[in-house]
């Protein structure tokens, strides 16, 4: 993916199709989203590069997303370092040809992906965070997952605080391994997920997990090392799977949205059984990701 300097901004080359306003539409979906800020045709995202914070304003022009940094001017290494994770958080080294082509000539997805054309799987390039974040969903609802999310990164994360804004990013991996159980308790996390976060944490600290080294295995092995971690079943090896490793074939079919999705897309009564929704997509197959992103979208509103 080319991307070009532009002395206080840089410009990153846009795959086609792609809908910048599809993309913010998914960002903005919930106001106790912690982690980017939503307004104004942008989103503001604080990264952390070689130990500096440097708080970037994604836009676009419809040919480029033009990346304007507020608060610092980076190196040339930084830059390089902040094109390298737009360009994996936005999904811009999927080709969609063939999921368009796919998903139009499919009863299911075809209206949406029409009404969607150019949404993008809005990825999180740290495993880290894509662990946790798939950690703290299970067996609750996605608002309640953002209201714990909140409290951890505000407790646990660096912050800036820029034009009377305070921006987040994540907590580390290294931060989190010095802590207790009982400190995650406070933020009212079952006893059993602390663990799991803590156990994740301590097992990157002792080198053991590591997206580097996952990602030198392929696809099938991934899923079966990531289910080997305590905490992590076939959704959240999936979630995984296609949120940080943009592997297009994940597909958490288990998940509670893609059959609420499809209970009303299909105008059913009721939600439609595993095995139903295996028979459906078996047309989507080598798109199963993508085919569940764009099924989960028809369940929010146009927003942004």
């Amino acid at each position: 993916m080319r991307w070009s300097d532009h002395g206080s901004s840089i410009e990153i080359s846009l795959p086609k199709p792609f809908s910048f306003k599809e993309c913010l539409r998914f960002l903005a979906r919930s106001d106790q989203e912690v982690l980017h800020q939503v307004g104004e045709g942008a989103v503001l995202k604080l990264l952390k590069v070689d130990g500096e914070l440097i708080l970037c304003k994604v836009t676009s022009s419809g040919e480029a997303l033009n990346v304007t940094f507020q608060n610092t001017a980076p190196s040339t290494r930084a830059r390089a370092y902040v094109s390298d994770f737009i360009v994996e958080w936005f999904d811009l080294e999927q080709d969609l040809t063939g999921f368009m082509e796919m998903a139009g000539r499919d009863p299911v997805l075809k209206p949406f992906a029409e009404r969607f054309e150019g949404m993008r799987i809005l990825c999180i390039p740290d495993l880290f965070e894509a662990l946790v974040w798939a950690i703290l969903g299970q067996q609750i609802n996605l608002t309640f997952a953002y209201t714990l999310k909140k409290r951890f990164v505000e407790r646990y994360g660096e912050s800036l605080t820029f034009n009377g804004s305070t921006h987040w990013i994540f907590p580390s991996w290294e931060r989190v391994a010095s802590l207790s159980i009982d400190e995650l308790r406070e933020l009212q996390f079952t006893k059993r997920k602390a663990e799991y976060i803590l156990d994740l944490a301590n097992a990157m600290a002792k080198g053991e997990l590591s997206k580097e080294a996952l990602l030198q295995l392929d696809p099938s092995a991934i899923r079966e090392r990531l289910l080997a971690i305590r905490g992590v079943g076939a959704w959240t090896a999936d979630y995984v799977r296609m949120k940080c490793f943009h592997d297009r074939t994940a597909f958490p079919v288990a998940d509670v949205g893609l059959h609420l999705a499809l209970k009303e897309a299909l105008g059913l009564e009721r939600k439609p059984t595993i095995g139903e929704i295996e028979e459906l997509a078996i047309n989507w197959k080598g798109w199963e990701a993508y085919a569940t992103f764009y099924l989960w979208r028809s369940l929010y509103g146009e927003g942004v």
